[in-house]
């Protein structure tokens, strides 16, 4: 090999890698009007059972750690909780990614409430996201909530922005029509408050979950080894 032919090689490499390098900096940068909530390297922002983690990279019963620039929530005794440091209580977009171990249970707290993240298909549940889970590797979850929503369920299942019901009351007795079709009411619930469409992988999953109204963001440590990611969050007015 020539001199000038290897310098041109090693030109070539040296840019490759740098184009690397800068292609993994940009993936832990937060899109455009989103913060990060997990820095990639400490507990920074967040808190356990009141105890600041500033700095820290593991809590001090190592349920959490932070392992190779992600969270990792350990099984042991009980069920821990991890929390973020401030709160969000207006309207938000909170995007993360998870990756779950054979038939692990964790779960994700919105403002108090939880929201339960599985390992689903090898747990037998959320069936419809088959195809779309990922077994052992990073799925995203996406969540979408909004404050002061107007929420309708007829028969424990909730009205879609698609569907179009009719409901009349005569005599005490109510009647309902259901996209075009009469249905027997047994229980409506129409409620004002906050809402929350949530995704894996652009999949809509757990329809009937509710945030609360006012708190943080919580990550669960319950069975199994769980691991969190490029946790971020967009409020919104």
């Amino acid at each position: 090999m020539n001199e000038c032919f290897g310098f041109r090689m090693l030109s070539v490499l040296a840019a490759a890698a740098l184009v690397g390098t800068a292609i993994r900096a940009d993936d832990d940068q937060p899109e455009s009007g989103y913060q990060l909530l997990f820095n990639g390297k400490d507990l920074s922002g967040w808190t356990y059972y009141k105890a600041n983690l500033d700095g820290k990279t593991e809590t001090a019963d190592k349920r959490f750690q932070v392992v190779d620039g992600v969270i990792v929530a350990n099984e042991g005794k009980g069920i821990r909780d991890l929390n973020t440091a401030g709160e969000f209580n207006g309207n938000f977009h909170l995007i993360m990614e998870f990756r779950a171990s054979l038939k692990s249970d964790s779960g994700v707290y919105i403002r108090g409430p939880q929201l339960q993240v599985r390992d689903f298909i090898r747990r037998g549940e959320h069936k419809h996201l088959a195809g779309v889970f990922k077994n052992d590797d990073w799925n995203e979850l996406d969540i979408l909530v909004r404050n002061n929503q107007i929420t309708t369920s007829l028969n424990g299942k909730l009205i879609g922005p698609d569907d179009a019901l009719e409901v009349t009351v005569h005599q005490g007795k109510p009647k309902a029509v259901l996209n075009g079709k009469p249905v027997e009411v047994t229980n409506l619930q129409v409620t004002n408050g906050p809402t929350a469409v949530c995704k894996i992988n652009g999949v809509q999953f757990d329809p009937t979950y509710k945030p609360g109204t006012k708190g943080g963001i919580g990550l669960q440590a319950e069975v199994g080894k769980f691991e969190f990611r490029r946790i971020r969050i967009k409020e919104m007015p």
